[in-house]
């Protein structure tokens, strides 16, 4: 990816547009610390990973050894996130990724960031729907006696999360916060409860150990894990929301690294306590995304597990509001400079929310879910079912994306200071950013070379080329819509990354005789 020097600390342009108006720019002061860290975790869906992320990488790797890769990623990501947190005190915009990305390589590669990163978390926030409506159709199916289709709940869900999706967003952080915290004091119940009454092998720490994570699986398990990560790094998207974004976000970011690190590294080590290390591997294979329920049925009762299925139908909800709401700010934050439509860098009414982009990614989801339902003609027990293709293929698309992004930003953040003559200052920053950076290349590596094994497909399937091919596209796309900007609207170029930044700038400009 070339970088463009024109554009990195630049000022507005002669003759470029402005954003006047309040609909130009999100609401300030609407979330705090605790808003702020309960709208990113909740993307975590920490009960989704627990009771199926975790479970799936046990049985398909089949490395005993994945409470250590959590702490492995934990401590990549925060590497990650020394460099991208100090660069959030630098920039606020909600275009977050393509933003700090145009600040350090340029507006060009800030466009191919853009489009990258609203196709990914488009592939997140619409794969979850077809886990989610399988789910519930299972809940209806058991509880109820009930057949429906696993779309209609996907599409009422869709339309829920799009009614959420414009409303205030520190309604919405109270919505998810309530969720989230549910899920993981119930988790953190199984956790205690695996502890209590451990396996035939005891308290075994053998899940920790440096051997188990030897074999050829190993990166793929790390593709697996590093998804339960995905949500802290959307804490900028919000900066224009917060009071003081140069102390929250780095603050809430830490914190939610940190916690979500030790919290699944403590829940995947608690699942390898219940059946004992040897068992883990084989257990897993056996119930499945099955296991946490099995395991809570046994030690808790039929009426935790019951409440443990409705939960994680919500937490499903939850996760799904959480990217939905990062996906209108980003073509928020696209439309106010350019890169998509005017229409999507206006705010909508009394709330302020990003109304045409959550609107935008409502069309998305619902369009997509009707999509894999006319050409679902499996039973949803299928493991070839459509239903869960829209899952697996999603989720992994979207990590994929968000990985690269990750990698690329961790290259702007070196490239930025070295340009502001601060390498000197920021060079232990710009150390961690650079190993974090690595790390991150290799781990998307391993992601496009094992993609077969992620979608389950077969090792001679073209979507193993297909579906990473997606977010090629993207960037291709998106770099060739920045060149072409800079070639034929210089002014909109100039603008790529700025934000509500390139308004106030011009003002200052004019009352400067």
């Amino acid at each position: 990816m070339t970088t463009d020097s024109s554009s990195t600390n630049r000022a507005p342009a002669a003759g470029i547009s402005t954003f006047k108006g309040k609909e130009r720019a999100l609401r300030a002061d609407r979330l705090g610390t605790g808003g702020l860290l309960l709208s990113v975790l909740a993307a975590t869906a920490p009960l989704m990973v627990v009771a199926g992320v975790m479970p799936t990488t046990f049985a398909v790797m089949g490395i005993v050894g994945q409470p250590l890769l959590f702490v492995v990623l934990g401590a990549v990501l925060i590497l990650f996130s020394v460099g991208y947190a100090e660069m959030s005190r630098h920039v606020h915009n909600a275009g977050a990724f393509y933003a700090y990305i145009s600040r350090g390589l340029g507006g060009t590669a800030g466009a191919g960031a853009a489009l990258v990163a609203l196709v990914a978390y488009n592939s997140l926030q619409v794969g979850i729907y077809g886990i989610f409506g399988f789910e519930v159709s299972g809940l209806f199916a058991t509880y109820a006696d009930l057949e429906v289709a696993w779309w209609i709940p996907a599409l009422a869900a869709a339309l829920a999360v799009g009614v959420l999706g414009l409303l205030k967003i520190d309604v919405n952080a109270k919505v998810l916060g309530v969720l989230l915290v549910i899920e993981v004091l119930l988790v953190v119940v199984f956790d205690i409860a695996a502890v209590a009454d451990p396996g035939t092998e005891g308290l075994s720490l053998h899940a920790f150990n440096p051997d188990t994570l030897t074999g050829a699986g190993v990166g793929t398990a790390l593709c697996f894990c590093i998804a339960a990560f995905l949500g802290f790094e959307q804490a900028p998207v919000y900066a224009e929301e917060t009071s003081r974004p140069h102390v929250l976000v780095p603050r809430v970011m830490f914190l939610a690294v940190a916690g979500v690190a030790v919290f699944f590294a403590l829940s995947s080590w608690a699942l390898t306590v219940a059946t004992g290390p040897a068992a883990i591997v084989p257990t897993s294979q056996e119930q499945s995304a099955g296991l946490l329920f099995f395991l809570t049925e046994d030690r808790l009762g039929s009426t935790f597990t019951d409440v443990l299925h409705v939960l994680f139908v919500t937490g499903m909800f939850a996760a799904m509001l959480s990217f939905h709401n990062v996906v209108a700010r980003y073509a928020f934050a696209m439309g106010r400079e350019g890169l998509l439509p005017a229409a999507f860098g206006r705010t909508s009414g009394a709330s302020g929310a990003p109304g045409t982009g959550s609107l935008l990614q409502t069309g998305i989801a619902v369009v997509l879910v009707l999509a894999f339902a006319l050409t679902d003609d499996k039973p949803a027990g299928d493991p070839t079912a459509p239903v869960l293709h829209l899952f697996t293929w999603g989720g992994n698309i979207g990590a994929l994306g968000v990985i690269v992004l990750m990698a690329i930003a961790s290259l702007s953040v070196v490239v930025f200071f070295v340009r502001r003559g601060a390498a000197g200052a920021q060079a232990w920053r710009l150390g961690t950013s650079a190993a974090a950076g690595i790390a991150l290349v290799i781990i998307a590596g391993y992601t496009v070379k094992d993609f077969d094994v992620l979608v389950g497909a077969g090792p001679d399937s073209a979507l193993r080329w297909v579906l990473p091919g997606i977010i090629g596209f993207a960037l291709v796309v998106g770099l060739v819509q920045g060149a072409v900007l800079r070639a034929r609207a210089p002014e909109t170029h100039a603008r790529i990354g700025l934000g509500n930044e390139a308004f106030q700038l011009e003002k200052e400009a004019e009352r400067t005789p």
